[in-house]
């Protein structure tokens, strides 16, 4: 959303003071380990921008909280799947033997916000290893929950997501939806449904100094019946463990990832493929 309409649509700006006031309101507090899904612009307008938002977030947390974000760079894959842009086939091979490798330094997250990419960037925060599916962290959790990210399965028993299940970790949607929760895709490898199956993916990834195309399984993972999975979540019993509330003009649900997770996997069983 271009600025000029985040301002129009803001009546009272966003400070950090005000976003700490905010997120102590929904419930956030020190020590948590918290995965955070965030859309700047569904904030309003926010004096100090995705910068503000950390800091406050970090504030909040403490000294003994951990703070998690997505840093997914999906651009690293298999060009023949590729559907936002497609590509010509005769570009395929090349791509494969070109692209530059991850590089967790480096390489830039690909339709995370503002918010998780400035938070990659910062001075101290840790990145998984994963090509494709990498997770940011930063706090005394953080090496334990981004370390040993494996390649193959990259949602699933050997992710951050598992570790912050885990630690008994919450998850913050910040002005998004539950089509933008990646803890659902947990739930997605350990639930059983008609539609699951396991499909190949690629990546340029460096050994020993050189870029190599690596294939490895994954899982068919899919996200387009999650917001109908969160509004049942919602409606549920289980759900009454969400705290909804504000964060500057932003709609946000702050929640036990345990609880999700453990009710995604029952839903999707009776859900996923009827």
């Amino acid at each position: 959303m271009p600025e000029s309409q985040v301002v129009q649509k803001t009546e009272a700006l966003a400070t950090v003071e005000s976003l700490r006031a905010d997120f102590k309101a929904l419930g956030i507090e020190k020590g948590m380990v918290l995965l955070v899904h965030s859309s700047l612009s569904a904030l309003g307008w926010v004096c100090g921008g995705p910068v503000a938002v950390i800091i406050a977030l970090q504030e909040v947390l403490g000294e003994t909280g951990t703070l998690v974000m997505p840093a997914h760079s999906t651009e690293l894959s298999d060009p023949s799947q590729w559907e936002n842009p497609p590509v010509p086939e005769s570009w395929w091979q090349t791509i494969r033997e070109t692209m530059p490798a991850y590089d967790p330094d480096l390489t830039p997250t690909r339709s995370m916000g503002k918010i998780a990419e400035t938070f990659r960037k910062q001075k101290g925060v840790l990145r998984s290893a994963h090509p494709q599916s990498s997770f940011c962290a930063r706090g005394p959790q953080a090496s334990s929950i981004i370390s040993n990210h494996s390649l193959a399965y990259g949602f699933g028993e050997h992710s951050p997501l598992a570790r912050i299940y885990d630690l008994q970790g919450f998850v913050l949607l910040l002005g998004v939806r539950h089509s933008s929760n990646t803890s659902i895709h947990l739930a997605e490898y350990r639930a059983d449904f008609p539609s699951k199956r396991v499909v190949q993916e690629g990546a340029p990834i460096s050994q020993a100094g050189s870029t190599t195309w690596t294939t490895f399984e994954d899982i068919d993972v899919d996200d387009s019946d999650f917001d109908r999975l969160g509004e049942d979540f919602l409606r549920s019993d289980v759900g009454k463990v969400v705290q909804l509330g504000k964060v500057g003009i932003a709609d946000c649900q702050l929640m036990p990832q345990c609880a999700v997770v453990d009710y995604a996997v029952n839903w999707l069983e009776k859900n996923r493929g009827k």
